[in-house]
């Protein structure tokens, strides 16, 4: 419906009412709607899910079409980097937001930081999702009425081309609000807590949940030792108690992304249930690092049946079971397949390195299976970016016969290398990676899971050393003000970022001539105005 289509609607349903409703402008009423297009959280998890179904068929057919997105721990993150995104891109076609546990644990629990290990408030999940929606659904508002304006001061002027340049662009006006993929850890609990939770995250508006196979209650961050699995049947229980979740709340389109952390994990703390040789149970205890035994074992041994002889799986003293070394990427492998066959939409493989052949070896194994396997991967922040593609490109010089003499592959972080050919040609990886995984390793979607906690601290760092030092004022005024002026930042006007300009067009309609508007002369915001 066209901006004017709505004022007619509106239009109608003042007449219907007669003179009680002489006080009310259909048009603001139009420009009301049109600032507040989604109604509720589901309303959100619809439309996103069929943005990323779109992506996900696009991707398909070609893997430059790959998405993006960066970790929010706060509606005010999000809403600027989209905010951002539509200035210099003039789309938010293929980016979204990403909603990492481990940030909620570090900072909106009301424990204080805590590790990410699933202890913080699980609320506190979907009550970010919603806080990052209704900042979306501001940025709409703040940018839609800053279009009204220029609509009226066009009319007022009688500048016809100006306003019809102005309607078509509240016509064509894209919203921010775009998918989330919200980390639902391992589910906080068994599979009957998992689809409670999901249901209260789809609510809020998420419209794609990351699953991992860890332990609920002995979850570790993906990057951390200490990992523990569940055998398959456990984890696709809880895959399939996120998929009633979204049957359950009209969202036929949500999506799965089953996260497999067993790269990394090496043990678990049950042994599968099996029913008979080669079934998902005996495949999953076959990865079981075990020992022969002599007649019956030792007190208090559990011992298994493989291929007709007792065998003593090895466990340790915490009560639980490892896994042969070396048997990682199988069992990714494995996860990965049984978790598409069993309804899950998209993968993400935790990996102790960005290498992007390491994490292709295993797609193509999957995509034996599933042709059409796609990834979710963590440009993580726990990796060392510099040091890990340094030793890369050292390695395959290396590997070539090409001469290394000069370099130290243990010190290859150092700033002496920062303007070798070596570094360069590591940097130029880097900045294809992304591009390069797409393409070769079947990753539809990449993150970084948690760049804005970095970049807070390193901003707020910098400003404290220069403000609390010699620069003072200079400091802020020159490192924050200024560039935000001379960049564009919207941000520089912060009472017009916090709503002050739609509170005034809400006062005028409100009140007519008695409204006392905020943006009057004596604002100071005028003299950003250049």
């Amino acid at each position: 419906m066209t901006y004017f289509e709505e004022i007619h609607r509106q239009t109608g349903i003042k007449h219907k009412h007669g003179a009680d409703w002489q006080g009310i402008d259909p048009e603001f009423a139009a420009r009301l709607r049109a600032q507040n297009s989604f109604q509720t959280g589901l309303d959100i998890a619809r439309y996103t899910a069929k943005i990323m179904r779109a992506d996900m068929e696009a991707y398909d057919k070609d893997p430059a079409q790959y998405t993006q997105s960066l970790g929010c721990w706060h509606g005010f993150i999000g809403q600027q980097k989209m905010i951002s995104i539509k200035k210099h891109f003039g789309t938010t076609k293929g980016r979204y937001l990403y909603l990492s546990g481990w940030m909620v644990a570090a900072l909106r629990s009301e424990f204080g930081p805590l590790p990410d290990q699933s202890m913080h408030e699980k609320t506190s999940v979907p009550a970010l999702i919603e806080e990052l929606y209704t900042f979306l659904r501001q940025a709409d508002a703040r940018e839609l009425g800053g279009l009204f304006r220029d609509l009226d001061r066009a009319r007022k002027a009688g500048d016809e081309a100006a306003a019809a340049k102005a309607q078509q662009a509240i016509d064509n006006f894209e919203t921010h609000v775009v998918p989330i993929i919200a980390d639902i850890d391992a589910g906080f609990g068994n599979a009957e807590a998992t689809y409670l939770l999901a249901k209260k995250m789809i609510e809020a508006g998420a419209c794609a949940l990351q699953i991992e196979n860890q332990v609920s209650d002995e979850k570790q961050c993906g990057h951390q030792d200490g990992k523990v699995t569940v055998p398959h049947e456990d984890f696709l229980q809880k895959i399939r108690a996120i998929r009633y979740a979204f049957l359950e709340l009209g969202v036929p389109d949500g999506i799965i992304v089953a996260r497999t952390d067993s790269l990394g994990a090496g043990l678990t703390k049950q042994i599968a249930f099996t029913r008979e040789p080669g079934d998902l149970g005996d495949q999953y205890n076959s990865f079981l690092d075990c020992e022969p035994v002599e007649g019956a074992g030792n007190q208090g041994d559990v011992l298994m049946n493989r291929d007709g002889k007792l065998v003593r799986p090895k466990r340790l003293p915490s009560n639980l079971f490892q896994f042969r070394p070396g048997t990682g990427e199988d069992r990714c492998v494995l996860d990965c397949i049984t978790a598409l066959q069993n309804g899950a939409d998209l993968l993400w493989i935790e990996t102790e390195k960005p290498h992007v052949e390491q994490i292709a070896g295993m797609v193509d194994r999957i995509r034996e299976v599933v042709p059409n396997a796609k990834l979710v991967y963590n440009n993580s922040p726990s990796f060392n970016w510099t040091l890990s593609f340094r030793q890369q490109i050292y390695d395959a010089w290396e590997a070539a016969g090409k001469d290394t003499a000069m370099y130290e592959r243990d010190m290859l972080m150092s700033q002496h290398y920062d303007d070798t050919e070596l570094a360069k040609e590591a940097d130029e990886k880097i900045r294809t990676f992304q591009r390069d995984g797409a393409a070769r390793a079947g990753i539809f979607h990449h993150l970084i899971t948690l760049p804005t906690y970095h970049t807070a601290a390193l901003s707020t760092d910098n400003l404290a050393k220069r403000y609390f030092g010699e620069e003072g004022m200079l400091g802020y005024v020159k490192q924050v003000q200024r560039e935000e002026i001379r960049q564009g930042i919207a941000c520089v006007k912060h009472q017009n970022m916090a709503g002050s300009d739609i509170g005034d067009d809400h006062k005028e309609a409100f009140a007519g001539e008695a409204a006392l508007k905020a943006g009057g002369e004596n604002n100071t915001m005028n003299q950003f105005a250049a």
